[in-house]
């Protein structure tokens, strides 16, 4: 499954507000989802690149979907600061 990127619906959005927020200095490290994660970026820069070379950019106010299974490495290149929440 792909990872996705793209606006958040209106609805997405209010429903993103009221979770977590995660912080990361610019850095690079890999990771391994054992869940599906989704977030909604507030601040800063970051680029995934998946196993299977896929990369995805995003930015302030991207909706973005990391599939369950995804190994993928982060590439935080402005401090990150996103809303999330694991399925």
């Amino acid at each position: 499954m792909p990872i996705e990127v793209r606006k958040p619906t209106p609805a997405e959005e209010a429903q993103m507000a009221a979770c977590p927020i995660w912080a990361k200095e610019p850095s690079e490290f890999p990771w391994h989802y054992d869940q599906q994660e989704t977030c909604l970026i507030i601040d800063g820069q970051a680029e995934v690149t998946a196993a299977d070379g896929q990369t995805v950019s995003f930015g302030p106010g991207d909706y973005v979907v990391l599939p369950r299974g995804l190994d993928c490495t982060w590439k935080v290149k402005q401090a990150l600061r996103k809303h999330y929440k694991f399925d």
